[in-house]
């Protein structure tokens, strides 16, 4: 592995460089939210591959904007009566032990097995705010993760589905059959998602995208038709907000760049990202 990426080892780690920025936005006098554990799970390889990548250091913005409307997205759903949420490829997520949950709630992580324990061993001494259970499990496997979706709809009256940062790793036809598999689900209603525009993609392919890809992280969908990707495997988009706009409305966004206000379901090559919350059709 060259000098240049050297920080970056597989896909995993670049859930410490997510903690990284919500470490950096915790300092902040005006934080949108406040993660006391964001630090300790980036550690120093966080810290390193956010000065390392090209322009890992830079976007701060974006991240941001994105961690808060996870949070927005999430905290509707609970308060609309979800009992069970679910967290695919939850990374260092410290969200059932930053946020303010019904203790009855259950939350359920699940991604690679070294990440589900690095993560204990690091938050081992603290206690979440809900029920938390985690599973270590690989989602490209579909029999194992159809499994585990059976089961957890068995225990849900109402399960809302969180995926932040995991679906732009994978090709259209994965994240189809993703999509379908969750809709099966009875009790699954609502899916959050982050979701990048043809554009975007391009544009992160040809930064941090380049050096991602060979630690088998590359960046691979972005579809031309947006959140209407997902209706044809059963799910509606309700609600969607790009990341540059929530960033200005908190004097976020980049000095001299605006937000876009073009449609984000039109097909399309200018850069846009946002959050989706996406109900059962």
């Amino acid at each position: 592995m060259t000098e240049t990426n050297a920080g970056v080892r597989s896909v995993s780690d670049t859930a410490r460089w997510v903690a990284y920025f919500r470490a950096r936005e915790t300092e902040r006098p005006d934080a949108l939210f406040r993660d006391p554990y964001a630090a300790q799970l980036a550690g120093e390889l966080g810290f390193k591959i956010a000065n390392t990548l090209p322009e890992g250091n830079s976007h701060d913005w974006a991240w941001v904007a994105r961690t808060y409307l996870f949070d927005q997205f999430v905290r509707g759903e609970i308060e609309k009566g979800a009992d069970l949420v679910v967290n695919l490829a939850a990374g260092l997520d410290a969200r059932p032990y930053r946020m303010d949950l019904p203790a009855s709630l259950q939350w359920v992580e699940v991604d690679f097995p070294e990440l589900i324990a690095y993560k204990q061993e690091t938050l081992g001494s603290e206690r979440p705010g809900c029920r938390l259970e985690r599973v270590a499990l690989d989602l490209s496997d579909v029999s194992a993760r159809r499994s585990l979706f059976s089961d957890l709809n068995s225990r849900a009256k109402k399960m809302v589905v969180m995926a932040e940062g995991l679906l732009i790793y994978f090709t259209p036809e994965e994240v189809g059959s993703l999509a379908a598999d969750l809709a099966a689900g009875e009790h699954v209603q609502s899916w959050i998602v982050d979701l990048a525009s043809p554009g975007q993609l391009k544009l992160m392919q040809r930064t941090s995208g380049q050096q991602l890809s060979e630690a088998g992280a590359a960046f691979k969908f972005g579809p031309p038709d947006g959140p209407n990707f997902f209706v044809r495997h059963g799910w509606v988009a309700t609600d969607v907000q790009g990341l540059l706009k929530t960033a200005a409305q908190f004097n976020r966004s980049p000095k001299g760049l605006r937000p876009l206000l073009l449609d984000p379901t039109a097909p399309g090559n200018f850069p846009w990202t946002g959050v989706c919350l996406l109900t059962k059709a």
